[in-house]
């Protein structure tokens, strides 16, 4: 049975990135390990295709707040005037801190959405391979995409939705899966974004 078991985080000073993720999300992760690695260079231009999106809770501000004293910064990416707050991690990675009524925050404490770019034509077939992959499983279907969860209650969950960025080299951020009898190493799903498989 494969599962999935995190996010792969690639980074020039692992450590600090470590302990960041550690903290940004309070090791509200559901089971799943947010890992860094080491990184070839630093990181490039292009938007990531994979990102968090964090429930800030009815004081999102004061959320914000910490996360901004733990190495956060603010970022515009274009978003305008949206429900969530938009940040970089200490090496210019996006997340997202919904603040209460957004329709992604399932309970205000404890959320944490892995979010993957996909293209609205290839919405299902994504979902399709990553039911398969990861035994996650669909659980709302909407115009901004579909949300997977491993269990109905779960705080974790994954979506995929538009946009969808060009894709312009290795994805900094990857999920990972775990496979027994697989061999380890990189592989593409459906997108061709790329995912990490551990023996």
């Amino acid at each position: 049975m494969r599962m999935l078991t995190g996010i792969v985080i690639d980074a020039l000073d692992v450590g600090r990135m470590s302990r960041f993720w550690l903290d940004a999300t309070r090791a509200r992760t559901g089971g799943l390990e947010v890992r860094c690695v080491p990184a070839s260079g630093p990181r490039t231009a292009h938007k990531n295709r994979l990102h968090l999106d964090l429930a800030g809770g009815v004081e999102w501000e004061a959320e914000v707040a910490r996360l901004l004293g733990l190495g956060a910064r603010r970022v515009d990416i274009g978003q305008g005037d949206v429900p969530w707050d938009v940040l970089a991690d200490p090496e210019g990675n996006e997340f997202c801190v919904l603040r209460p009524g957004h329709p992604g925050v399932h309970a205000d404490s404890g959320l944490v959405a892995i979010c993957l770019d996909v293209a609205e034509q290839d919405r299902y077939a994504q979902s399709a391979f990553w039911q398969s992959q990861a035994d996650w499983h669909a659980v709302e279907y909407h115009d901004w995409g579909v949300r997977l969860r491993n269990e109905p209650t779960s705080t974790v969950s994954l979506v995929m939705g538009p946009p969808a960025a060009p894709k312009a080299g290795r994805n900094r951020l990857r999920l990972e899966i775990s496979q027994p009898d697989w061999e380890a190493g990189e592989f593409r799903d459906a997108g061709g974004n790329e995912f990490h498989v551990t023996g």
